[in-house]
């Protein structure tokens, strides 16, 4: 596997940071009441987390590691659930359509830096501590 190349890997960093510090900066100078920035702000973590595991299901399962159908549903419904609530959100609110624009685009770039992020490590770290197949076959013989 090849690794990520260092632009590619801050890009991911920048997008990850520029996306949630944005979505959290934008609650923080909202005029709205603390139980909504609240809920905001769980949808944005529980969207991060969730992008996270379905990345590593889907890459699980393509690289041939076993993953259970339930994970790897309840990872797909985690995701979609958490773009749902943030839409059901903002179109509910009484924004204006340039801060539900601005809530939408931040948190969707913090998913892809999320994601991106994942696979970067991943891939940096794919052939980092894994032993040899036939260094741990020769090894178990002895």
């Amino acid at each position: 596997m090849k690794k990520p190349s260092n632009a590619f890997i801050a890009a991911s960093w920048v997008a990850l940071f520029t996306g949630a510090v944005s979505f959290n900066i934008g609650l923080w100078n909202a005029e709205m009441q603390s139980n909504e920035k609240g809920y905001y702000f769980t949808v944005l973590m529980y969207g991060l987390f969730s992008a996270v595991s379905l990345q590593k299901a889907v890459r699980d399962q393509l690289e041939g590691i076993p993953v259970t159908a339930i994970y790897y549903g309840i990872s797909w419904f985690s995701t979609l659930l958490a773009i749902l609530l943030l839409i059901i959100g903002l179109w509910n609110a009484p924004l204006l359509l340039s801060e539900r624009g601005f809530y939408g685009m931040s948190f969707v770039l913090a998913l892809f830096g999320a994601i991106a992020v994942q696979k970067n490590i991943r891939d940096s770290q794919s052939d980092v501590g894994l032993p040899d197949k036939k260094t741990e076959k020769s090894e178990n013989i002895y």
